[in-house]
């Protein structure tokens, strides 16, 4: 069955502007249960690697490196396939509008 694209309403970061930091969560999702997930940030090249829990959430992550504005390419990887989206970097939910070009 095939993952649909992470969906930005459910994306959240947690924006520290004193260290250049975020952490990412992700609200449960059943097409993302127990998927690896890649957050990258596009402007700074590097990022995060974690697990979804079996519900699909994402935990808080660990903190990457990260500025307001930075495009951050999120990736959802099961046996089956992978599905990617990217979003703006801004402290808190994300939203469609947030949406930025793969």
């Amino acid at each position: 069955m095939p993952i649909p694209p992470p969906e930005p309403e459910k994306v959240r970061f947690a924006l520290d502007l004193d260290l250049g930091t975020a952490s990412f969560e992700y609200a449960p999702s059943a097409s993302s249960s127990n998927a690896i997930v890649y957050i990258f940030n596009r402007d700074l090249g590097e990022g995060i690697i974690t697990t979804a829990q079996p519900d699909g959430r994402v935990l808080p992550t660990e903190p990457f490196p990260a500025m307001s504005g930075d495009s951050i390419v999120i990736t959802f990887e099961t046996e089956e396939q992978l599905s990617s989206t990217c979003v703006r970097m801004a402290d808190g939910q994300s939203s469609s509008a947030a949406e930025c070009v793969l």
